[in-house]
């Protein structure tokens, strides 16, 4: 099913937010008519994990909605951030300035609170499915914000709690250091000493210019640690992971707890160096028929990466969008607290995820799954790289309304 007018766009890719080149949106048709604006990470350490597959995932919710056949005359855009907040900031502005309806994707969460800042300054949607940070519905949540898919909170007591539980009780940290990588790090920590552990290092890194971890590796190895703790994501921690392998630490005992693992990162991996990682999705392709249905249908639009839980979240999120503004209308849509708080009052219902609802917050509640990674001998198919441990129910999932401190929760 072909949606009208779903014209890829891009920006200016060297300029700074203040200056970057807006492009021209096509004229919007009067009546059913929506811009939607996928900012990501086209080419560097998050572009597999977001990127062209985000803007697929979008794509297939517009199809699976029905979107041209209901009238609708969509527009999808698309955006590098860079992984600079002034960029993605400038971007979202002017997205927003120019007529964008719906803001989506956002890997990196220096990134993905600066643009929810913008959102609320402007009152339009943004639903972030690719950034970590717990603070999007904690102190900086707003009600045009929706953080789908997964946060800090959720990967620090899943894949840590998991470690810890294992016996691994002193840890050492390789930390991307902005503001994923810290509070990553800040919430393991907290989950490591709850349980009677300890914390003996950590090794911050500047990001995104590290590509080279041997002397962080070297200080973990002769740190005494038994669990070296990758607060970081994407091509970061596959780097890490490889150099790991390289050092021999898991052959000295040493065990590697990725707390952001993407099955694309496994893909990069191979088995053979992954296998028996330990890791945290809120979506699997492999999980059920509704995901295996949803894989199989937006393959063909990216197919040398399968849809991760990011992208998954892009796919959920737009499509319950579509059907926020279909209850309301698309004038009424316009302002994104209207569109948000229609999204909040309707149960969700997608092949990715299920039928799930989203909290006051604007926290979305799916389970969690612990994962371990297969030995290359049991994986069947392509892409057939997990086995599931343990499920744990979205309100074990995430940190209790209470605790986060957001200002749309009433006491």
């Amino acid at each position: 099913m072909k949606v009208t007018r779903r014209k890829v766009m891009g920006t200016a890719a060297a300029a700074t937010a203040a200056t970057a080149a807006m492009p021209t949106l096509p004229a919007r048709a009067a009546g059913k008519s929506l811009t939607i604006g996928v900012c990501s990470d086209f080419s560097g350490t998050y572009s597999d994990v977001g990127g062209e597959t985000s803007v697929a995932c979008v794509k297939q919710a517009l199809e699976d909605f029905g979107a041209a056949n209901k009238g609708y005359d969509v527009t999808v855009i698309k955006g590098d951030h860079q992984n600079k907040p002034d960029v993605g900031a400038g971007l979202a502005r002017q997205w927003f300035d120019s007529g964008v309806d719906l803001l989506i994707d956002v890997p990196n969460s220096a990134v993905a609170l600066a643009i929810a800042g913008v959102a609320a300054e402007k009152n339009k949607a943004y639903i972030n499915s690719n950034a970590a940070s717990s603070l999007l519905t904690g102190t900086k949540c707003n009600a045009q914000t929706i953080h789908w898919t997964y946060d800090t909170y959720m990967l620090a007591h899943s894949t840590g709690g998991a470690m810890v539980a294992a016996g691994g009780k002193k840890w050492f940290f390789i930390t991307a250091n902005y503001a994923f990588g810290q509070l990553l790090r800040d919430q393991t920590e907290a989950v490591v000493k709850a349980a009677g552990g300890t914390v003996i290092g950590d090794s911050p890194y500047p990001f995104p210019q590290t590509t080279d971890f041997s002397s962080f590796l070297v200080q973990a190895q002769a740190s005494g640690a038994d669990v070296l703790g990758l607060a970081n994501a994407g091509k970061d921690t596959v780097n890490s992971i490889k150099q790991a392998h390289e050092f021999g630490i898991t052959e000295s005992g040493m065990k590697i707890a990725g707390l952001l693992i993407f099955l694309n990162d496994i893909h990069g991996l191979g088995l053979n160096i992954a296998q028996g990682l330990i890791l945290t999705e809120s979506f699997y392709w492999n999980m059920n028929d509704r995901t295996r249905a949803f894989t199989k249908r937006v393959l063909p639009k990216t197919p040398n990466n399968y849809p991760s839980m990011g992208h998954a979240g892009c796919y959920a999120g737009t499509l319950h969008f579509m059907k926020a503004v279909d209850a309301i209308g698309v004038p009424a849509a316009s302002s994104g607290s209207a569109v948000i708080e229609q999204m909040k009052k309707m149960p969700t219902d997608d092949d990715a995820f299920g039928k799930r609802s989203i909290r006051e917050d604007g926290r979305f509640m799916c389970p969690s799954y612990l994962f371990r990674v297969k030995k290359p001998g049991e994986s069947n198919v392509a892409w057939d790289y997990y086995d599931l441990l343990h499920t744990s129910p979205a309100e074990e999932t995430f940190a209790p309304l209470a605790t986060e401190g957001c200002p749309l929760v009433k006491a």
